[in-house]
């Protein structure tokens, strides 16, 4: 069986990230501190770096735009499949007939 990805909280990736940035430590150093893969810590710095107010997203709440327009496909879902068993029950009852 395989292993279990570890996940890591939002909070833990700005503080590595930081130890690396601001404290002048190398990633080296801080990964094998905090005991993960040296190419991980960079990847979370290239993120910080890249957009820090946006970094480390999570999975966290929706947006309620992003559950509003979930649901709006969902309800569209529904509605198709509400009318497809409507125009099956006017074929089937015509054929019983």
């Amino acid at each position: 069986m395989g292993k279990k990805r570890k996940s890591f909280s939002k909070e833990f990736k700005l503080e590595a990230v930081r130890l690396v940035i601001e404290g002048g430590n190398s990633i080296a150093q801080v990964s094998r501190d905090l005991g993960i893969r040296p190419a991980l810590l960079g990847r979370w710095k290239q993120e910080y770096e890249h957009d820090q107010g946006n970094a480390f997203p999570g999975k966290g709440q929706p947006k309620p735009e992003d559950e509003l327009r979930q649901l709006r496909k969902e309800n569209a879902r529904l509605r198709m499949e509400r009318d497809i068993l409507k125009k099956a029950a006017v074929i089937f009852s015509k054929g019983s007939e």
